[in-house]
């Protein structure tokens, strides 16, 4: 075996995360749709020829190991069957898929007539048909009301669109115009990626890149295991709950993890969680993997590790099969990656009694909605997402204060909110109100971080709009740590004409919401570690003043006398 250059490794690493970054590139410069060019609600990713993931760039992490599985479904489906020129469509849950509307653009790579590679999308796209638009259906009972489920399928074989297959799709899915666009952009940043791994073929050969990523995946498992094995061995217990199963509010299901941690190696076992639901809170396997990994990652030092299969190698996921992280078809399951909320608190409670000083106290859950109408300006349909009004707070860690307006856990981050001005240019909206949330934050020696506070007046009626999320209730609420305090609950409101007022569920459907409507939204801030009372007082006293912290708080929180701060100069 030829000896391994540093140096040349370093090289082939860097080059296949830039083909990464190259593909996404492409995706956000021709995407018509804000889910994807603003938000990022999408990720990139090399395979070789087996499999194995290579490198990613995941904007959403949610997504990002979720794709090993489809592409693993992918590759066995079309054994035998693969040309140079096919481009593959997939989003099936119950084929490796994570959510409907996650949908994997994935086209092989060929060089000297053998396959050498594959690249892939998969991002949200704005419909994929189902009964109602946007693929968020509270009242599915089945993924025959969420969704055109889409096993892989072939959109081009052997370079030849299949016109017969694309009107099939297209024709079972809302707003055409936009989704095709999106979907013709990810098979541009596909075959952007295709070209750049052949211009590294070229560079290497098939033979030397193939012992280098060998490496690279070695590596990666070496580095991965040496994280682990800082963890001191154990079996840790965690439990959390989701509130509402879509159809029965008051529903409440548990999360339950038994975390094992044996030397360089972990294991996630979620025995006892409650059985799939009767509504769309399930998620499917690849969803809950990939949810377990982000939530892992982010107790971990993993900056200079490079995001390959070699991650995953020490890692071990039981999850009962028929249970809400592991429905059996036919179940709904489009709410699925947002049980990262659920599943990362359950890591994060079980890692804090090992490791307390890696861990953060609890996110903001999830609670956004989909919106979709006419636009009386252009004549013609707007469909989008709040993620403005999404990013809530994240949780404390051990010496410092949680994010602000950072989003839910399963973006990490990821996920961009809109400019206000191109928000109201694609909808017939106007936004009153963008700001951090008052008393939001758990609070702690370190706080959390400060969600958000959003209002909007509706410029046309609206027919359609899904709200989906969590933590409107107080078993919900962003969790502290040693001490720290909750965040903040979830919390929408509308205001109608007449000044008609309705407190909307975390999971609700409404229909023709009429011109002049206000949408009022606190997002959670995240959860506080440590006991408040060590805070620093200095640090307290400036966001009184900033207005981020009313007195009342600091005296009931923090330990301020009443009055004490109200007069102080600010600084």
């Amino acid at each position: 075996m030829s000896a391994i250059d540093p140096a040349t490794l370093t090289v082939v690493h860097r080059r296949l995360k830039a083909i990464t970054n190259e593909m996404s590139l492409a995706l956000l410069r021709s995407a018509r749709s804000a889910i994807l060019s603003e938000a990022r609600d999408f990720v990139t990713a090399v395979f070789d020829a087996g499999g194995r993931l290579l490198e990613q760039t995941e904007h959403i992490p949610v997504l990002a190991y979720a794709l090993p599985p489809a592409m693993e479904r992918v590759i066995q489906f079309f054994a035998g069957e693969i040309h140079p020129g096919d481009v593959i469509l997939h989003n099936d849950p119950f084929t490796g898929g994570n959510q409907c509307a996650d949908v994997k653009v994935i086209k092989p790579v060929f060089h000297g007539g053998r396959l050498a590679a594959w690249v892939a999308i998969s991002g949200h796209q704005a419909d994929v048909g189902g009964a109602q638009p946007g693929a968020y259906n509270p009242g599915a009972r089945t993924i025959f009301e969420e969704a055109l489920r889409i096993p892989p399928v072939k959109l081009f074989e052997a370079g030849r669109l299949r016109r017969d297959v694309w009107q099939l799709i297209f024709g079972n899915v809302r707003f055409e115009e936009l989704v095709e666009g999106d979907i013709k952009a990810a098979i541009g940043g596909v075959t952007v990626g295709e070209r750049a791994y052949l211009e590294l073929l070229e560079a290497h050969g098939e033979e030397k890149l193939r012992l280098y990523t060998d490496e690279l995946i070695a590596t990666t498992e070496r580095m991965m295991r040496s994280e682990i094995a800082r963890i001191p061995d154990g079996v840790y217990h965690a439990r959390t709950i989701a509130c509402h199963d879509g159809f029965d509010p008051a529903a409440q299901m548990p999360v339950n993890l038994h975390l094992t941690v044996t030397g360089d190696e972990i294991g996630f076992d979620y025995a006892g969680t409650a059985p799939q639901t009767q509504g769309y809170v399930n998620s499917p396997l690849s969803a809950t993997l990939s949810s377990t990994m982000l939530s892992l990652l982010m107790c971990l030092d993993v900056r200079a590790m490079p995001n390959n299969a070699g991650r995953l190698r020490p890692i071990r996921i039981s999850v009962p099969e028929g249970s809400m992280l592991n429905p059996r078809f036919p179940a709904a399951t489009s709410y699925g990656n947002h049980l990262a909320d659920q599943i990362s608190a359950a890591v994060f409670q079980a890692l804090a009694q090992a490791v307390p000083q890696q861990v953060t106290a609890g996110w903001n859950p999830t609670h956004s909605a989909l919106l979709v109408g006419s636009d009386p300006r252009r004549g013609k349909p707007f469909v989008d997402i709040l993620f403005m009004a999404a990013k809530g707070g994240g949780g404390a860690l051990h010496g410092h204060d949680g994010y602000d307006h950072i989003g839910s856990i399963y973006t990490a981050g990821g996920v961009r909110a809109q400019d206000p001005e191109m928000f109201e240019h694609a909808n017939p909206m106007l936004i009153h109100r963008y700001e951090y949330a008052p008393d939001s934050a758990g609070a702690g020696r370190w706080r959390g971080g400060y969600g958000v506070r959003f209002e909007m007046e509706f410029l046309a009626e609206v027919d359609y709009i899904s709200v989906i999320g969590d933590g409107t209730v107080g078993a919900a609420r962003p969790f502290g740590l040693f001490g720290g305090q909750p965040g903040c609950l979830n919390e929408i409101e509308l205001v109608g004409p007449g000044s008609r007022r309705h407190r909307v569920a975390a999971k609700e459907v409404m229909r023709s919401v009429a011109r002049g409507t206000r949408w009022h939204q606190t997002k959670a801030g995240g959860g506080g570690y440590g006991d408040p009372r060590e805070r620093p007082r200095e640090a307290v006293r400036r966001e009184v003043q900033q207005g981020l912290i009313s007195l009342e708080r600091a005296a009931q929180d923090y330990g301020f006398s009443p009055g004490s701060l109200a007069d102080e100069p600010s600084r």
